[in-house]
């Protein structure tokens, strides 16, 4: 690592500790020229897969549309910075799970709806009126029916095959 202070070449690492649950290494360095100490960070440069909108067309992934939309979401609301990025940070492992090469921006849109779902009530309503683009009341309400009674189905199924080990 070149030293910030005279662009010599040689530094020596005199401590090294990990952030952010291991994804980021702080690292304390001494120049062996001038004696100065700064500090570095390495963090994981992950490959994100191109997003496929709607209509067809393909663009990187950016990650601050997602965290942009779940501000919005949970605008007003009691919840933690750390929880919304803890949830950032899981939306990104589950759409590098699915694909890592292309994925469809509606799979994206799920993801952020189930994590919303149970982080909390409001910011899920909120973003699932935007990011489905109701056209009336009506459609708002029979969807969230729709989904309710799917997330019922699926608990019920979990509950009944976590008591059959028993």
């Amino acid at each position: 690592m070149k030293c910030p202070y005279c662009s010599a070449p040689d530094t020596k690492v005199l401590d090294s500790r990990n952030l952010e649950e291991g994804s980021q290494i702080r690292r304390r360095r001494k120049c062996e020229a001038c004696q100065k100490r700064f500090t570095t960070f390495e963090t994981i440069e992950l490959s994100m897969p191109q997003v496929i909108k709607r209509d067809g067309r393909r663009e990187p992934y950016i990650k601050d549309k997602i965290k942009r939309g779940i501000e919005k979401a949970c605008e007003k609301r009691p919840i933690p910075a750390a929880q919304k990025e803890r949830i950032l940070s899981n939306i990104e492992k589950a759409i590098l799970d699915i694909s890592d090469k292309e994925i469809q921006s509606i799979e994206i849109g799920n993801l952020v709806m189930m994590y919303l779902r149970h982080l909390d009530p409001v910011a899920y309503i909120r973003f699932a009126a935007v990011y489905r683009k109701f056209q009336d009341v009506d459609e708002f309400v029979n969807e969230l029916k729709h989904d309710e009674t799917k997330q019922f189905k699926i608990n019920a199924t979990q509950n009944k095959d976590d008591t059959s080990e028993y």
